[in-house]
Parts: structure tokens; C-alpha cells; sequence
């Protein structure tokens, strides 16, 4: 049989994201999907009218191609002039910036996707692009140069990712001043003087061998640049710490990006299992996709030792993995390895390189703590891909996502009726529409949210996460009992779960156990530094209810330095201020609640407040209605 011809072509291609993406939805979930759709329907309107066309627009990622650089210029232009005006009405840690980058290369058509370097080298390109900015390749630039009113600014040949060969890179300058400016370019030589060089290069080609086997097999590598534990936001912990970077997806097809995160995210899951390890959150590594960040500044950010950093490549039905894990604090790598694989083989792939990690980082894991945790009502590839998806709709944090997110747990279901996993997705996303309120009622979507954490459980009791959702599920419903024993299988099960922690540490704050919340909610975050907003009020809510008024202060402010539009925020710091008798600060944050929300009612907010002591949410009604809440 021979095998079909691959369609190749010439193609403009323009690749954007948003820059500090995460850091807006770990603020304002809600608030940020609503702004990236309607730009994205800015950006795909524009995209539109220059005669382009949009390949895919996962997230916050938008791919589209032209038959036409100078189309695709003109278009990225627009949009950033757009995007700029619609950010100046924003508040400016609300503002959702893009970056842009755009090749002119070869690709390999299929359907309507395209993939190949050339879509690589345009991903690449963005993420050299400031925020609001523009970035094009040589090829690009070489088209564009006189036939638009722009400037250029050349930033050299640069090395990216993947790619064997530099790339000459030029940042667009859309200033008028700039128009018709070439800054800093540099000459080429004249093509005989390249082939000359050609020469040398071969009659050195053996010189160059040998000192790359010494540089590789004689010489020490040399270290990366090391952190400083002085330079730390957290002190290290006692115990082995880790930070699992997302891995990078190789594949050249934007779709797979969710098979990337879905094996990170199951290597973050099975090593926060092992007791004897402190395993960042994945809300706060993959902050730092698409970044070029250097692994001291992420061991210092997050106060961990190691980091581990890989790419997945995945052609037809075989993957390849590429992993390393890098000693910050040494500067050097102390493992490292390549993985080629049938795709039916990836749990065992995802076992492999867990096991790998604990032995270099010299852990010591008992035989039961080996059996990590594995779905095993996942009986197939499809069943994993589509949970796969589920979560990464689910992370999108709006109601068209949420029911994706469902959707894909119902598929997987009829494949795999007897997957935990599905379940527990399902679980989150009534927990969703309780909160978004998105469905017919909020006490159904709790009913249904609870029957579906406890079909998961009963499929794998040692699932932590549904363990960790009835915690908060059941404190709604004023069961507290039942709330904290959950909350604490769940953290038992869990010792790395930022998530289960927070959980766990509402129940007992409703539960009237404020003080015990209190360092519980401070693990979270230390678990899960740049996590949402919802840590930090609900810590300040611990602090409040254990009178600790001034650090609960504190804690708002901090949710609202992330989220200055978050109305629980607002009305917990309006609380906080009456009871401190600062009577000015408590009318003015008073004056906020009803600016974000006219129709705040403190008999609607009371019926939701679920403490365990009608006294309580008696004495916090009294102090809204001080401030003049009604």
C-alpha cells in the first residue's frame, strides 16, 4: 500500500496569545473569558476582513493563515491597534494585552489544520513579542519592507526552540515616526563569501567533531545559572521540593496541547501522592508557558529546588517525550531522558518518568506509596484524550467551557462507564454552575454535583478530589460533619493538593474552627503561590471569624490586588473595616459592593453565608448594615 502524498504549501502565518494569561484568569475567571471572547471576535473579524483565515483558536491562542504577508501584517496591526483602545478602558492589571507573531514558511496541509516549522517558527516568534507588540520573521520581513508604513527594528538571529536553524527576527514599529525606518540591521554577506565560509566550516567539520564528543562525554556540562535561597519568596521546605513546568508541545499541531498539559498534569498528580516530596501546584506552573524564563528565577518565585521541564511530540499513533530535571540551587542537570513510544503505551510512559524523577531526587518511597494513583476504569486511549479535554474546556472557567467540559465527561462515560475520573469532571461542573449560575437551580446543581463526587468515590475511594469537593459541597448544605471528615480523607489522600487544603480549611471555618483554617488555607498557598483569587478571601474570611482583623485585611487585599472588581472581596473588607470601627474605610468599601453590584441584598447575602453559628453570619450582617448596606 503506498502511502497518500503529504500536501505541502507557501503560507503567511500569524500565531497569538495573551501575555500574563493565567495570572488574569487565577484573578477574575468570569471576568477574563468574558473579555478574551469578545476580543477574540475582534481579532477573528479582522482577520476576516484582511483575507485571512482562522486555523484554530484554542484558549487564548489564536492560529490564522494568509495567501498574503503584507495581509497578515496590515491584519496583526489592526489588531493591536484595536485591542489598545478597547484595554484603555480597563483598569491596567485588568487589561488583556496580545502578543503577535508572523512566518512566512513552508507547511504541511491537512484539512483544514496546518502544522510544520513554519507554524512553529510564527509560535516561537509571539512569544518573543512584548504585549501589544509585533514580531516577524527574515522571510516575513524580506516581503513586508517597503510596502507598508511601519517601521522594523532587527533583533538580531535568534535561537528558538525546536529549530535548527536561527531566525532572523524584526520587531514591527507602528509609531509614525518609525514609518519607512530600518533599525539596527544588520548586513548580509555577499553569497560568495558564504560559500568560502562553507568551505572552512567543512575542512573544520572534523576539528568541531571531536570537541563536541569531549564537550559531551569528556567535559563536565556546565551549570545553568543557580538560584539563591536568599533571593526566595518562600523558604525551601524541608522535605525534597519540585516545579513541573508544562510540557512543550512538538507536535506542530496547536490541538495537541491538551495531550501536553494532560501528561504534566498527571505527572504533578502521581508525584503529589508521595508523602516525602513538596509538588507545586499546576495553577501556578503553568503560569509560565510560552515564557522564556530561566529556571533560577522559577526556583525563586516558587521556593523549590528542582524543576522539570519536557516536550511532547506526537505523529499518527507514536508520541515521543523529552524530559529534565534540572537541581536549580546546583545549576546542573541530574536527569535526563528521551522516550519514543506506541500512544497506547502512555500511562506506563507517564509511570516511567515519575519513577525516574523520584530516584535522581534520591526520595524514598515505600511499596504502597509505588501504586499512584491511575484511573483504572480508563479502559482506552479515547477515554483519556477526551477527559483530556474535558479538563482543558474546564480550566477555561466560563459556561460555554463548563459544558464542554461536560460533554466530554459524558463521552467518556458511555467508552468507560466505570471511570472515577469522569465522574469526579462531572462533579466539578455542577459545582460550576452553582457558582457561574448556569444551572436550573443552585440548590440542584449542589444535589447533582454531591451525587456525582460520590459515584467517583465509590468507584476509587482513593481519589482525593471528590474527597476534597464534598468537603465544601456538604458546609453548603450545613452538614459539617459529614464536610470535615471528607476533609480530611481528602488532604490524607492528597498531601500536595492545594485544592483539597482550601476545601478542607472552608469546612472548618464554617464549622466554627477558624484558627485551625487559618494555616490550612496558608498551605494552599504556599502549595499553589499563584493560585486564585478565592484562597485569599477565604483566608481573610478564617482571619475574620477568628478576629484577627488587621492580617484578614491584609489577606483582601491581596484578593483584590488580583481581582479589584471581586464583590465577595469587597463586602468581606466592608465587614472587616465596621468591625474595626474604621467607619470611613468600611462607607467607601460599601460604596464598592453596590458599584459592582446595585441590588446587593444583605438578605440574600446572609441565606448564603452557611456558618455553623447563626451568630455569626447575625454579627457580620450587623457590621455590613453599619456601613450602610442594606
Amino acid at each position: 500500500m503506498t502511502t497518500p502524498e503529504v500536501k505541502r504549501k507557501l503560507t503567511a502565518i500569524l500565531s497569538a496569545d495573551v501575555k500574563g494569561y493565567s495570572r488574569l484568569m487565577g484573578e477574575d475567571e468570569e471576568s477574563t473569558a468574558h473579555t478574551l471572547s469578545s476580543y477574540k471576535e475582534v481579532i477573528a473579524g479582522l482577520i476576516q476582513h484582511h483575507h485571512g483565515r482562522v486555523v484554530d483558536a484554542p484558549g487564548d491562542n489564536v492560529l490564522a493563515e494568509f495567501a498574503s504577508v503584507v495581509d497578515a501584517v496590515r491584519c496583526a496591526v489592526g489588531i493591536q491597534k484595536e485591542l489598545k483602545t478597547r484595554n484603555a478602558e480597563l483598569p491596567d492589571n485588568r487589561r488583556m494585552e496580545f502578543r503577535i507573531g508572523i512566518n512566512l514558511g513552508d507547511v504541511i496541509e491537512e484539512g483544514e489544520r496546518i502544522y510544520g516549522d513554519g507554524v512553529n517558527i510564527a509560535a516561537r516568534l509571539e512569544s518573543l513579542a512584548d504585549a501589544g507588540g509585533i514580531c516577524v520573521s527574515g522571510t516575513a520581513f524580506d516581503q513586508v519592507k517597503n510596502k507598508l508604513n511601519l517601521g522594523y527594528k532587527y533583533l538580531g538571529e535568534q535561537t528558538v526552540k525546536n529549530i535548527v536553524e536561527p531566525v532572523r527576527v524584526y520587531l514591527v514599529l507602528m509609531e509614525p515616526e518609525a514609518a519607512g525606518k530600518v533599525i539596527e540591521e544588520k548586513t548580509v554577506k555577499p553569497r560568495r563569501w558564504q560559500r568560502a565560509a562553507l568551505v572552512v566550516v567543512v575542512i573544520l567539520v572534523v576539528v568541531a567533531t571531536a570537541f563536541a564528543v569531549w564537550r559531551l562525554y569528556l567535559r563536565p556540562t556546565p551549570p545553568i545559572e543557580v538560584a539563591s535561597k536568599e533571593k526566595m519568596a518562600f523558604p525551601l521546605p524541608d522535605k525534597p521540593s519540585i516545579a513541573v513546568l508544562p510540557f512543550l508541545n512538538m507536535s506542530g499541531d496547536p490541538k495537541q496541547e491538551f495531550l501536553c498539559d494532560g501528561i504534566t498534569e498527571d505527572i504533578i498528580t502521581a508525584l503529589s501522592k508521595v508523602p516525602m516530596l513538596f509538588v507545586i501546584a499546576r495553577n501556578s506552573t503553568f503560569t509560565y508557558r510560552g515564557k522564556p524564563v530561566k529556571v533560577n528565577q522559577i526556583s525563586e518565585e516558587l521556593g523549590v529546588q528542582y524543576v522539570l521541564e519536557g516536550s511532547v511530540q506526537k505523529s499518527d499513533n507514536r508520541v515521543r517525550i523529552t524530559a529534565q530535571l534540572i537541581d536549580a540551587l546546583s545549576g546542573h542537570h541530574i536527569w535526563a531522558e528521551r522516550y519514543d513510544r506506541d500512544l497506547k503505551d502512555i500511562f506506563a510512559l507517564q509511570d516511567d518518568v515519575t519513577r525516574n524523577i523520584l530516584t535522581a531526587m534520591q526520595v524514598k518511597i515505600t511499596e504502597g506509596e509505588q501504586a499512584l494513583y491511575r484511573d483504572k476504569g480508563i479502559r482506552n486511549l479515547n477515554c483519556y484524550l477526551k477527559l483530556l479535554e474535558g479538563k482543558n474546556y474546564l480550566n477555561r472557567g466560563d459556561i460555554e467551557g463548563n459544558n464542554l467540559a461536560r460533554r466530554m465527561g459524558e463521552e467518556t462515560l458511555v467508552m468507560c462507564p466505570e471511570s472515577s475520573s469522569a465522574y469526579g469532571l462531572l462533579a466539578i461542573t455542577h459545582m460550576m454552575d452553582y457558582w457561574l449560575g448556569s444551572g436550573k437551580s443552585p440548590q440542584e446543581s449542589i444535589e447533582k454535583a454531591i451525587d456525582l463526587a460520590r459515584k467517583a468515590i465509590a468507584l476509587d475511594d482513593a481519589y482525593a478530589h471528590p474527597h476534597g469537593l464534598l468537603s465544601f459541597l456538604y458546609s453548603i448544605k450545613r452538614e459539617y460533619e459529614k464536610a470535615l471528615a471528607e476533609g480530611e480523607r481528602a488532604v490524607a489522600l492528597d498531601p500536595n493538593g492545594a485544592d483539597v487544603y482550601a476545601w478542607y480549611a472552608m469546612s472548618l471555618t464554617f464549622a466554627e474552627r477558624s484558627e485551625e483554617a487559618i494555616p490550612l488555607f496558608q498551605k494552599a498557598i504556599r502549595l499553589n503561590p499563584f493560585g486564585p483569587t478565592w484562597y485569599f478571601f477565604d483566608l481573610g474570611n478564617a482571619l475574620l471569624i477568628a478576629e484577627r482583623y488587621e492580617e484578614a485585611v491584609s489577606a483582601y487585599k491581596k484578593a483584590l490586588q488580583r481581582s479589584p472588581d471581586n464583590l465577595l472581596a469587597h463586602v468581606l473588607l466592608t465587614t472587616t473595616y465596621s468591625k474595626m470601627g474604621r467607619e470611613k474605610e468600611a462607607r467607601a468599601e460599601a460604596a464598592e459592593v453596590l458599584r459592582i453590584n446595585p441590588k446587593f441584598s444583605l438578605d440574600y447575602f446572609a441565606k448564603a453565608l452557611p456558618f455553623k453559628d447563626q451568630k455569626v453570619t447575625n454579627n457580620l450582617i450587623e457590621a455590613l448594615r453599619k456601613a450602610g448596606l442594606k
